[in-house]
């Protein structure tokens, strides 16, 4: 059994989730109702931690929290054993309201959290960095709404994090996407539309965002894994290129296939997987979260099982 890594997780805008659901199927509907409201922790790092967490890793997660719903966040994360390293947000965290009791996903409200202030930023900054230090490798994840943090926090992190020793992988886009790549930072994981969105590539042909992800290559990145839905996603280093095909699966949901990527991919690399193996967990992480309806869940074993299946092509 691979060693149990440390991760560092860095979610700047954690989210209290509360879904209205029906039951699964008249059967049993009529006999024992599972409708109801249920309550998650949300938002792209948070889905990324509880991955990490299931695939094995020791997981710290770094975050503003505070409000009415920052501790409630707080205690179901640590519920789901995860270490939790609170910096206190005054202002409060936000949340979604969502209805799915007709199978579709219906925002009934959503409260963004406003503005990190210049101490909280500063506060943020020094317990991600410390974490990170500390951890094997380090997640950056980025956030909803974007002005939350300037793209200077993420260049400074991820320069000091990476000039202490530590690893990066970072999960980003627009702005801040373009901080992590000036900071040169280990492995970039960015969906196709993402790299459009920012001028990064020059068409969604697979030989285009090739020559962008060699470009950024070039530019100083270790590595760039660009994912592409529900095609094959691709990854690009000074090594090569390769393309990961996953075994055909039906979408339950979509949502947080990506960050499930992510999170595999991290855990792979600090367990000392190559770049090649390690998203190849990544790609069977992603591929049983969409089976899911809970976002960044999963079973290790049956995720392993899943990378078995992976196809690797190399161009």
């Amino acid at each position: 059994m691979p060693k149990m890594p440390r991760i560092a997780v860095v979610a700047p805008t954690p989210l209290a989730v509360v879904e209205a659901t029906a039951a699964l199927t008249e059967t049993t509907r009529s006999e024992h109702d599972e409708s109801g409201v249920h309550i998650h922790p949300g938002g792209q790092g948070l889905w990324m931690a509880r991955m990490a967490r299931s695939l094995g890793a020791e997981v710290t997660l770094i975050g503003p929290f505070g409000g009415e719903l920052g501790p409630l966040v707080v205690t179901m994360l640590r519920d789901l054993d995860l270490t939790v390293r609170p910096v206190p947000y005054p202002a409060g965290n936000g949340g979604y309201i969502y209805d799915l009791r007709d199978g579709e996903r219906h925002v009934i409200a959503h409260m963004p959290p406003p503005p990190l202030s210049r101490h909280e930023f500063d506060d943020l900054y020094g317990v991600a960095l410390v974490e990170g230090m500390d951890a094997d490798l380090t997640v950056i994840t980025g956030c909803e709404p974007a002005d939350v943090l300037p793209a200077e926090f993420f260049e400074r992190l991820i320069r000091d994090i990476r000039a202490s020793g530590g690893r990066v992988v970072a999960d980003l886009s627009g702005d801040a996407a373009l901080a992590a790549i000036r900071a040169e930072v280990d492995v970039l994981k960015i969906a196709h539309d993402e790299l459009l969105d920012a001028e990064l590539a020059d068409g969604e042909s697979v030989p285009k965002l090739v020559a962008g992800a060699r470009k950024l290559i070039d530019d100083g990145v270790g590595a760039v894994v660009v994912s592409r839905a529900e095609k094959p996603a691709l990854v690009v280093d000074a090594d090569g290129v390769h393309e990961l095909i996953t075994p055909p699966v039906s979408t339950h949901e979509h949502r947080g296939a990506g960050d499930s990527m992510t999170a595999g991919i991290a855990v792979g690399i600090a367990r000392g997987a190559d770049l090649v193996d390690a998203t190849r967990l990544g790609a069977a992480a992603g591929a049983l979260n969409v089976t899911r309806g809970g976002l960044g869940t999963g079973n290790r074993d049956t995720i392993e099982r899943i990378a078995e299946h992976v196809e690797i092509k190399e161009h």
